[in-house]
């Protein structure tokens, strides 16, 4: 391992806490890295990290030359791709997680699109609602809808959604156009739950103060899909996101109600760890997906 590769593993070490989380990362096993950092200390002469029987700790040396990495590493290989004109395709593998229907609908195109350019690259997709700790889980990209946590993730931003009301035309039709949000209490209520019982869903007028609605589904379900696809067949009133109604809103068979009262759009962010060098596959695939994704009509509720 040369000391670029020593110094690259010698931060992530220290952003993932382990030497077993870290040799995962970059596919070394954890006695590789671990011979990797001692290699490092003895040319440094100095002692970097402090190994225990439950975890690691830095030494003074150590986080001084983690804080020097954090600044000249991203650099360097900023430097090297720049001379060699990055002539050699990305190869290797590609972790990318998405909200299990914005990824059908929005990330595999992009991935078909990004296997048939750099053929030597692989993409294992983890399509998920639940919160995934990129570090934790070996994610090297990650779509999340919402306001981001404080973290050391860089975050590029894509665009935002609303959170909207949604019911099909013959339904309003029968039981009438909402006016306000104490209003569905007298409406069908389709709520993608997992939890039984009632339901709150947040309003907040323009310019007014939020308020909370408690309501009682008559139909429950635990997929977005369902409860779209019940809404359009009349079945009553979804909480859903913008983007994923939006072909449904365009043809006609969902309408959008209580906008007045919607509150405010979530950002969509792109995010990935910052302690380590992006990888040329990571790069390779944000520069395909960040242009076509800023131009969705989808991303734009702001």
């Amino acid at each position: 391992m040369d000391r670029i590769d020593s110094l690259t593993l010698f931060l992530s070490i220290v952003d993932h806490g382990t030497f077993v989380a870290a040799a995962r990362r970059i596919g070394q096993s954890p006695a590789t890295a671990s011979r990797a950092v001692g290699e490092l200390e003895a040319a440094l002469g100095v002692r970097l990290i402090e190994r225990t029987t439950r975890k690691l700790a830095l030494t003074d040396a150590g986080m001084r030359l983690a804080q020097h990495l954090r600044r000249v590493l991203p650099d360097l290989q900023n430097a090297m791709l720049d001379v060699a004109g990055q002539s050699a395709a990305p190869t290797g593998r590609l972790r990318i997680s998405a909200p299990r229907l914005f990824g059908r609908m929005h990330i595999m195109p992009l991935v078909y699109a990004y296997l048939d350019i750099y053929r030597a690259m692989r993409i294992e997709l983890n399509l998920s609602d639940r919160f995934v700790d990129l570090l934790e889980d070996g994610i090297d990209l990650a779509l999340r809808i919402g306001q981001l946590p404080q973290s050391t993730l860089v975050a590029r931003r894509l665009g935002a959604v609303r959170r909207v009301l949604v019911a099909s035309p013959e339904y309003l039709k029968q039981a009438g156009m909402p006016k306000a949000p104490e209003a569905l209490a007298r409406h069908e209520i389709i709520a993608v739950t997992s939890q039984p019982g009632d339901v709150l869903w947040r309003f907040e007028a323009r310019g007014g103060k939020p308020q909370t609605v408690k309501l009682e589904p008559r139909l429950q379900v635990d997929q977005m899909e369902v409860a779209i696809e019940a809404a359009a067949g009349g079945r009553g009133v979804a909480a859903v996101l913008s983007y994923q109604v939006e072909q449904p809103i365009r043809s006609g068979s969902l309408v959008r109600i209580l906008k007045a009262f919607e509150p405010p759009a979530l950002p969509v962010h792109f995010v990935f760890p910052t302690a380590r060098l992006m990888a040329p596959g990571v790069r390779a695939f944000l520069d395909l997906a960040v242009p076509r994704l800023v131009r969705l009509e989808a991303l734009r509720e702001e």
